[in-house]
């Protein structure tokens, strides 16, 4: 495939854009190379500047569950924004959006809608730290919540160093509240909760990763958080930006039988549109203004259009029984493919899968954290990645991204794939 279309663009890209992108990931920096610029995308298909198709596997970085331009999505916006985009006032789609949502998850009561997963998580932190008049957080290595500042942290040298920031901008009295552990290990958790006694108002965590490629919690290790969090006054926040309506109706909380004190939401939520949202049961809510002490708004936060596209989407998840089956068999279907070949051409690898989240690591051992993550093959992860795109399928862009699965993929599609895999995985 030819992408000189995409490489003229992305130069005048360049030049008014830093490093030519909105997001950091789509420069293609850890694979090197020029990023694909799409012009439309229907189903499980994008359609790029070049006029190349390609099978996509990361559907928007995870919310087009049921595909792209998904008729009731496409519809919603479209007669919504027959009335006017924006007012800066409530409408009812919010209260209807917000019943729905509270009725599909778990240990809910209220929810806030915002505009973006980043947003979710950063106001989720401080109505925890609102909440328990505590400061610190512990969040845990590999896993992201976003660009806040608070999460922009990377580890100190023991359980009684405080974290440094990783990014420039963060300042280190911002980084001192942010205490950093490993994730799935339970003892590492104890050890910081040992070293600040009464300081720590919240542990948040992706209940299952998605940022060093898929990454399952290891049995017993949310259950451990729970009860580590009941028993020294912290909240659990579960950042479902991923996982929130994809592992299941009521996300990872149904699916694994865990509740959390406040869930994060983005993705899925807004049907492809920029919305967020955190949740939490009432007498946490309540904390929030206009009617507690902890402030948070958003001027675009409940924009109509959003709301409708989120609202159509939930409905059409609710209303589906069969869904998360649909999705569960395909992501079967494509991960019994992939190791057949993969096995069948002598690779070293790893697949971790949970619904409809799944990922290769090009290493033989277990990939249960951001250690274990970093082993793998990234020079045949690269090769791999631009293989499969000239094939005319298009996974994430690094080696530490989830793929997420689409219910639009076909049995056609999913078997051209593993076919694909197999023809790039023999000249590996």
């Amino acid at each position: 495939m030819l992408y000189q279309r995409s490489s003229q663009l992305f130069a005048e890209a360049e030049k008014v854009i830093p490093g030519g992108v909105n997001s950091p990931v789509r420069a293609f920096k850890s694979v090197g190379g020029t990023p694909i610029f799409v012009k439309k995308a229907k189903g499980a298909y994008l359609y790029d500047e070049d006029g190349n198709r390609l099978i996509d596997y990361i559907n928007s970085w995870g919310p087009m569950i049921l595909g792209h331009a998904f008729e009731p999505v496409v519809q919603a916006v479209t007669e919504r924004a027959k009335l006017g985009t924006s007012f800066g006032m409530p409408t009812e789609l919010e209260t209807q959006i917000a019943a729905l949502a509270v009725s599909m998850v778990p240990n809910i009561d209220k929810i806030r809608f915002v505009n973006s997963g980043t947003e979710a998580c950063m106001s989720a932190v401080r109505l925890a730290r609102g909440f328990t008049k505590r400061d610190k957080i512990i969040k845990f290595a590999g896993c992201y919540h976003g660009h806040s500042d608070s999460f922009l942290i990377q580890a100190g040298s023991g359980a009684m160093t405080f974290g440094t920031p990783n990014s420039p901008g963060v300042t280190a009295g911002t980084a001192k509240d942010t205490l950093l552990a490993t994730y799935n290990d339970l003892e590492n958790v104890q050890t910081l909760i040992t070293a600040n006694p009464n300081e720590i108002a919240a542990i948040i965590v992706e209940p299952v990763a998605g940022n060093m490629g898929c990454v399952p919690p290891v049995k017993g290790f949310l259950e451990g958080l729970r009860q580590l969090c009941s028993a020294n006054g912290i909240l659990l926040i579960f950042d479902e930006v991923m996982t929130g309506f994809r592992l299941a109706k009521g996300g990872a909380q149904e699916l694994l039988n865990i509740n959390a004190d406040i869930v994060c939401f983005g993705k899925v939520i807004g049907g492809g549109l920029p919305v967020g949202a955190f949740a939490a049961r009432e007498e946490i809510m309540n904390y929030l203004a206009p009617i507690g002490p902890v402030y948070q708004a958003g001027t675009l936060s409940g924009n109509p259009l959003a709301m409708a596209a989120g609202l159509a989407m939930l409905e059409s998840l609710n209303n589906d029984a069969a869904i998360f089956q649909r999705l569960e068999a395909k992501t079967a279907y494509l991960e019994a493919g992939i190791h057949k070949v993969l096995k069948a051409n002598n690779i070293v690898y790893t697949i971790n899968r949970v619904g409809s989240m799944i990922s290769v690591h090009f290493d033989a051992s277990p990939v249960i954290d951001l250690k274990t993550a970093a082993n793998g093959d990234n020079e045949i992860f690269k090769k791999f990645f631009h293989g499969l795109l000239q094939e005319g399928v298009y996974i994430a862009p690094s080696a530490y991204e989830t793929w997420f699965i689409t219910d639009a993929l076909s049995y056609e599609d999913l078997d051209f794939t593993i076919n694909a895999i197999d023809k790039v995985s023999k000249t590996l």
